[in-house]
């Protein structure tokens, strides 16, 4: 599923940048917490020469030269749409509320993620127990992916990961 698109000049050529990701319309509705595989290095690869065929058979360019790059969405694009939410779930993610008395971000597991709101799996502080937080997107300022160098078995606690 092409996410976005972007073309840019780069000198005499054009940089079309194109990002994908993982189609959710063969997911069942109610399903809001199975993990979605990241696309593969190959079904990138497939469809980056299927775009290039189309973008050369087509005039979309025009006569200018072009660069094509094809990538998925990484961790640096922010979550903005409920179903970017549900693709990362299992990933760790930090979320800026937009009011109120949450003006810390809050840094959780993302254990669901449904039509109208996320569910963080928050650790444990030395105050506060392991919670679970439901976050309606109308709430979200901005929310992004951390980085992990070692991804979260999806059936562990926050604190068991520590």
């Amino acid at each position: 599923m092409v996410e976005d698109v972007a073309v840019t000049p780069a000198g005499k050529r054009r940089l079309v940048r194109i990002w994908l990701d993982r189609d959710l319309s063969g997911l069942d509705p109610s399903d809001e917490s199975s993990v979605v595989e990241p696309l593969s290095l190959d079904e990138v690869a497939e469809a980056t020469r299927a775009i290039g065929v189309a973008l050369d058979a087509s005039d979309a360019t025009g006569d200018a030269p072009y660069v094509l790059e094809v990538g998925s969405s990484g961790v640096d694009r922010p979550l903005v749409e409920p179903r970017h939410f549900r693709r990362n779930v299992t990933r760790l993610v930090e979320i800026s509320r937009v009011h109120g008395a949450e003006d810390e971000p809050i840094v959780g597991r993302l254990v669901a993620a449904g039509p109208v709101e996320a569910t963080l799996l928050v650790a444990a502080t030395k105050k506060e127990p392991e919670t679970e937080l439901r976050i309606p997107y109308a709430d979200v300022a901005r929310a992004q992916v951390q980085v992990e160098f070692a991804r979260a078995n999806p059936d562990r606690t926050m604190n068991e990961e520590s």
